[in-house]
């Protein structure tokens, strides 16, 4: 199929306007990204057409459709249609078809995320796991904040070990002891700065370190 050429390197195609769809079209227009947003609920559309410069209802299960309102010529598109599981799949094979080079989609499980992949998506978001995943790591206390970038990599912002205080990173030796790295440290009403090895820890800091999720929920726990 020819391609056609690629003129909205800035523009970002988002297909549902529910709350996980509204939220990343939101924030892509804060960050200065030109938002396209589709959703056939005119409810929503009205809603979101006060916040969003373009907002459109349509059929996105359509191609001819996507095609008229221009979707061949995004770089990206976010499908983030999740309680109608055959409208997301037709939807993201629709923009497969028409050449979409980049194509995110939220799947609500595993076999729907399976589906999304086969059909044409480039990378399989699962929102409602990710953020149970997050609230239960940080429901103990002893994280603060948890993301995890992969299966197996996460950074997490947590108190210092009663060990590291009165230290500098360099005498306490986290990275060597327990397997992860001292990204920055927050002293009270200060900002951010980078770790570096004099870097001295006192009681009240904050200490956002990264590694092997396994291994910064085990330094966590110290805390």
């Amino acid at each position: 199929m020819a391609r056609s050429n690629k003129t909205k390197g800035n523009s970002v195609l988002v297909v549902g306007l529910g709350r996980f769809g509204g939220a990343v079209a939101q924030s892509l227009a804060h960050m200065g990204h030109d938002v396209l947003a589709i959703d056939e609920d005119l409810s929503l559309v009205q809603r979101w057409s006060e916040q969003l410069t373009h907002v459109v209802q349509a059929d996105s299960r359509d191609i001819e459709t996507l095609r008229k309102l221009g979707a061949h010529d995004f770089l990206r598109a976010v499908v983030a249609i999740g309680s109608d599981i055959e409208a997301s799949v037709l939807t993201v094979l629709a923009l497969s078809e028409l050449g979409v080079p980049d194509i995110w989609a939220k799947a609500v499980s595993a076999n729907h995320g399976k589906i999304l992949e086969r059909t044409g998506a480039h990378h399989v978001v699962f929102p409602e796991a990710a953020m149970g995943e997050r609230v239960a790591h940080l429901v103990t206390g002893k994280m603060i904040d948890f993301i995890e970038f992969d299966d197996d990599f996460a950074i997490v912002k947590t108190r210092p070990p009663k060990e590291a205080l009165g230290k500098t990173l360099a005498e306490s030796a986290l990275r060597t002891r327990y397997g992860i790295t001292v990204v920055g440290v927050k002293r009270a009403r200060q900002d951010f700065t980078y770790a570096k090895p004099d870097t001295l820890v006192i009681d009240g800091d904050l200490l956002i370190i990264s590694g092997p999720t396994r291994k910064v929920e085990q330094f966590a726990a110290l805390s």
